[in-house]
């Protein structure tokens, strides 16, 4: 762990070392992939069962890869009645969050005759994948898929990876989204076989959901011949407190990032060097408690960093900066400062709410922008399944008035026939005339 003087500087410097060239994949690994996706792309359905027996160790065959219906009902029957709840009520309450942003198609009208206007839809079909691996993650069903729900999107379809125990959380989560179509299908052949299609499984228009660095340099691939939600690097949180913080809490929230992965980075940045020195007092005895204390640990050693600044306003400053996934704003006055925050993917605010509440209740979806793209990028949601599409519709009265100012930015710019194609019709309206 680095600890930080915002007088003496340094952070800015091991932040851009830290940034630099992180979303270019390796080489070899986009070499492979290029090669799984021709396969997919060439043998669909037979170069799945092909990759995965090879990565996944286990054999299947296409008229397997569709999760049966009685498996799924299966996995409903086995979650307790408070365990359905607590997967019920989330799913309301990010339904609720994001019903809320869903645009409506609009039109206006000029006083000379020129309508504009703009036409809101869905995209059809959505694909949804879900890492299995080490954990089991019912929220990132839920987070992914609501959204599309909330925009209306027709078909959700989701892809896991096969497992002997493939998590019936994460199976019961899908079913109560409302998910149809559920596939034991994982990897980046899995990415390149929602953007293709194969005879088994059908062609997505957006792809989101998180997974490992095949998956991602699989994603980063098709983008363009598919949408996708974003390019997330590893998962990160930055603490801003003051005095009046609880050095223990801030520790704990330190932590919850840092068990994701030995990647994940944690930032806490604090006017306070009483603040900062107890956090790094109570950490290492934090870490000894907890179940994945090896990766904490690792994450904590490589990642994380303890900054000292000289007031909230210059945490803020360097929170900014840099543009988190997750920022607590653990503070005397949290909503007081809110608008000062600039670039970051969610931000939580005060002692009461740790990023734990934002991952899984709260409503808005937990896929943010990693990596400092939150400088530039938003969380999925609502719009990201929405397309729109501009209307135009010019009376006689505005081609007439605007005829002069088409033949100049046709002239100045070499496309002459741009400009005639107004300038024939103008000409023709005043032979009716």
């Amino acid at each position: 762990m680095q600890v930080f003087d915002s007088k003496k500087g340094g952070f800015s410097e091991f932040l851009k070392k830290r940034r630099l060239g992180q979303f270019d994949f390796s080489d070899k690994i986009q070499h492979e992939l290029k090669i799984i996706r021709s396969a997919v792309i060439a043998k669909g359905d037979e170069a799945l069962s092909f990759y995965t027996e090879k990565f996944d160790k286990i054999k299947i065959d296409p008229q397997d890869f569709l999760i049966k219906e009685e498996d799924k009902q299966k996995a409903l029957k086995l979650l307790t009645k408070n365990e359905r709840k607590s997967i019920e009520d989330t799913i309301e309450r990010v339904y609720g969050y994001h019903s809320k942003q869903k645009l409506q198609t609009w039109f206006s009208r000029s006083e000379d005759g020129l309508i504009t206007g703009q036409l809101v839809a869905p995209l059809k079909r959505a694909g949804i994948y879900v890492p299995g691996g080490k954990a089991s993650y019912p929220s990132s069903v839920i987070m992914n898929a609501v959204p599309a729900s909330a925009a209306g999107v027709n078909e959700i379809i989701m892809v896991t990876p096969p497992s002997d125990k493939l998590s019936y959380y994460v199976l019961a989560a899908a079913v109560l989204c409302g998910i149809k179509k559920i596939f034991k299908i994982g990897g980046p052949h899995a990415i390149f076989a929602l953007a293709y299609g194969t005879e088994t499984i059908p062609r997505a228009d957006k792809i989101a959901g998180p997974g490992n660095i095949y998956v991602a340099t699989a994603k980063k691939m098709v983008y363009g011949d598919v949408d996708i939600d974003m390019i997330a690097g590893p998962s990160e949180i930055a603490i801003i407190c003051d005095e009046f913080a609880d050095p223990e809490l801030a520790a704990i929230d330190m932590l919850s990032q840092a068990e994701h992965d030995e990647m994940a980075v944690s930032t806490l940045i604090s006017n306070s060097a009483k603040l900062i020195k107890e956090v790094g007092r109570v950490l290492p005895a934090l870490i000894k408690k907890e179940n994945r204390k090896d990766i904490i640990k690792k994450s904590i050693d490589s990642n994380a960093s303890l900054v000292l600044t000289c007031s909230v306003n210059e945490s803020i400053e360097l929170a900014n900066e840099l543009a988190p996934e997750h920022l607590e704003l653990y503070v005397k006055d949290p909503f007081e400062k809110l608008f000062l925050i600039k670039n970051a993917g969610a931000v939580f605010l005060g002692g009461n709410t740790p990023e734990a509440i934002g991952d899984y209740v709260a409503g808005p979806s937990h896929v943010l922008p990693t990596g400092g793209t939150a400088r530039f990028f938003s969380p999925l949601d609502t719009l990201s399944f929405l397309k729109r599409t501009s209307v135009i519709s010019s009376s006689p009265e505005f081609l007439s008035k605007s005829a002069s100012d088409v033949k100049f930015f046709s002239e100045a710019e070499g496309l002459g026939a741009h400009g005639k194609s107004v300038s024939f019709r103008v000409r023709n309206l005043k032979k009716k005339l």
